[in-house]
This record gives structure tokens, sequence and C-alpha cells, in this order.
């Protein structure tokens, strides 16, 4: 199959864009996609919680290893996990059917019809339908999952390889989740409530996102985002990807490269989750940036809860809750009203008991 029938009509959309507006008015700032230095973020290595012992050594390692999750979510909003009881064979396996189902034509793609992802049903996206200038356009495609629709179903096994690598990273993801979400409730004083991640964010309640980015060779990569700056509505995302460079974040109010880390995976903080800690968690924004000459592959597990969960900041006696309660369902609501209104989203701001 050629690159025309398997890739969406991306450069049609963006020259639309281009001649609906001007770059200097529309476009990025100069200096708003300058190459920064690549940066490591924190690699932690998650064996210690994997071990069963009672030795008080290994207590204390695993103490320090949860003290560094929950440090990196403070201070970075996002860090590398190694030795994180995924087996290679399992994520290998899902890349190798990921670049496949890419490789479909594109009008197949864009009907669903294809016996691989016939129940896909209207989960393939590419580029930005409400995008108005070329800053919110995001130049990718996507098949956004639901895992309801998977997880248990009679499509799922070996003689459907999808489905099956889907459901067995799924099932890996939410249980490294529900890891971490407990580690983080513990270590913020909430032991008591961790138990709202196991009553309210089931497997067939978060979601699977897999993503293509084409190269992009029409002019210089940085007049185009691979996915537009934003910040991930959910509590916790698992990302899987390739060592090809793309993925950015800010920190220090600046735009930093993240270096790809070999076997690793890519842990980010969400907005419920910043909003469930009343802000010492950080749900940062990132992007991903384009190649000229690469494509990449990513893969992101989004830790969800029940669209009826309502979201209540811990607050304590030194410190009252910064947001008002709300639930997902309202949340995800009003994501889409800003982006259909805006061509952005807004997300945490909109639910400030105190906005400035």
């Amino acid at each position: 199959m050629d690159s025309i029938s398997t890739n969406p009509p991306f450069d049609k959309a963006f020259k639309t864009l281009m001649e609906k507006t001007h770059r200097e008015d529309e476009g990025f700032e100069e200096n708003e996609l300058v190459e920064i230095e690549e940066c490591e973020v924190p690699v932690i290595d998650l064996s210690p919680l994997l071990k069963e012992s009672n030795n008080s050594n290994d207590e204390e390692v695993r103490e320090k290893c949860k003290s560094e999750i929950a440090r990196a979510c403070r201070e970075w909003g996002f860090f590398h996990v190694v030795k994180h009881g995924i087996s290679s064979e399992v994520l290998n396996g899902l890349r190798i059917e990921q670049e496949k189902v890419f490789k479909i034509p594109f009008d197949e793609k864009k009907k669903n019809k294809n016996s691989n992802f016939n129940f896909f049903s209207g989960s393939y996206r590419w580029g930005s339908p409400t995008a108005t200038s070329i800053r919110q356009f995001s130049w990718s495609e996507a098949f956004h999952m639901p895992l309801a629709h998977i997880t248990g179903s009679t499509t799922t096994g070996p003689n459907n390889t999808l489905t099956y690598r889907i459901e067995q990273f799924s099932c890996n993801a939410y249980n490294l989740a529900q890891t971490l979400a407990g580690i983080l409730a513990e270590k913020i004083g909430q032991q008591k409530k961790s138990k709202f991640f196991r009553e309210n964010c089931l497997p067939t309640t978060s979601y699977l996102r897999m993503n293509r980015y084409p190269p992009f060779a029409m002019a210089s990569p940085s007049q185009v985002h691979g996915l537009i700056p934003h910040t991930d509505s959910c509590f916790l995302t698992i990302l899987l990807h390739d060592q090809v460079r793309g993925l950015q974040l800010v920190k220090d109010g600046k735009w930093i490269a993240v270096k790809p880390t070999p076997h690793a995976l890519t842990i980010n903080i969400g907005d419920l989750f910043q909003a469930w800690s009343n802000d010492v968690y950080k749900s940062v924004e990132h992007r991903v940036v384009t190649n000229r000459e690469m494509e990449r592959f990513s893969i992101a597990y989004f830790f969800c809860p029940f669209d009826e969960t309502v979201i209540e900041s811990c607050s304590s006696e030194h410190q009252h809750s910064v947001y008002r309660r709300f639930s997902y369902r309202e949340y995800r609501q009003k994501v889409q009203d800003d982006v259909h209104k805006f061509g952005t989203k807004i997300g945490l701001p909109n639910f400030l008991l105190h906005p400035s």
C-alpha cells in the first residue's frame, strides 16, 4: 500500500488553513517552538513494589520508591517507569498490531470498513476538525477506544490479534494505574480514600488511544504540531511510545523536550488527579512536535472513572479546597463545549472555587 492510500489528506487540510489565516497573526510566534535541549525526566525503577517481602531493608526501599513517585508527580507531573512488570511480549505485540492497523487504506479507516477494527465504531480521528488556525491543527491520526467496548468482549482472543493485544496491555496498565493511584493517595495522607480509585475506576471505564504521527516534510516541522498543547482529562495516563523524539512538556514556564528512555513507560498526571489532590500533583501541559523524516507511534492508556463519579478536592484544616465539586461527566462536557466554541480546551480553571 502506498502512502497516498493510507495517509489522511493532511496536506490539503493544512493548505486550507494556511489560506484562511496569515501566519504572522495566527501561526506560532517565532520563539514558541524553538528547539529546547532534551531533558531527562525522572526515571523510577518499580521493581521494589513488585517484590513480596517482610525484610525491613526491602520495606525501606519500597518507601523510597513511593516517595520518588510522589515527588515526580509534585515537581514534574511526568516520569518514566522501568521494570514495571508489563512484559516485552505484551508491549511489542501491541506495537506490531498498531502499525498494521494504521497501514490500512485511509478510506477503510475513515469508514471503519475493515474486519480488523469494525468494533472501533466512531473511533478513528485525524487532524483537528474544529481547527480554525495552524496552531490548532494536529498532524496525526488516531484510534480512540472506550475499553468498555473491548474488555471481556467475545471478539477478543488470539484469533483476533489486535483486540487480544489491546486487552492484554489494558489489563496490565489498569493494575499499574491502580498501584500508582494508591501510592499517590497515601503520600498526601489519604490512605483511607485510596479505595476511591478501586470503586470508581474500573477496566471498563478507561480509554485507549493509538496514535501515529506521519513525517511533516512540507516546510519546517516547527510550523505545525503533531498533537497540539493540552493537558489530559483523566486521573493518570500511561504512555507506550517508540524512541522517536517529539514529546515535549512545560517545566518552569518553558517547553522542554523529553528524552526517550528505552524499555520505559511514561506516566503523567491528569486534570482529575490534580483536582482530587487539591493541586498537590500537577497535570502538566504537553504536546508532540512533528519530525521531518520519521513517523512516530504511541499508545496512551487513560485511567478514568465512571461518568457519574464526583471529584472533590482532598482539603484539610490547613488548606481549603481549590476546586468546586464536579462530576466527570460535567468535566468532559465542558471540555467538549470549549473545544467547539474556542477551538481549544480550558480545563480546570473552569472549576476553580475562587477564579482570579
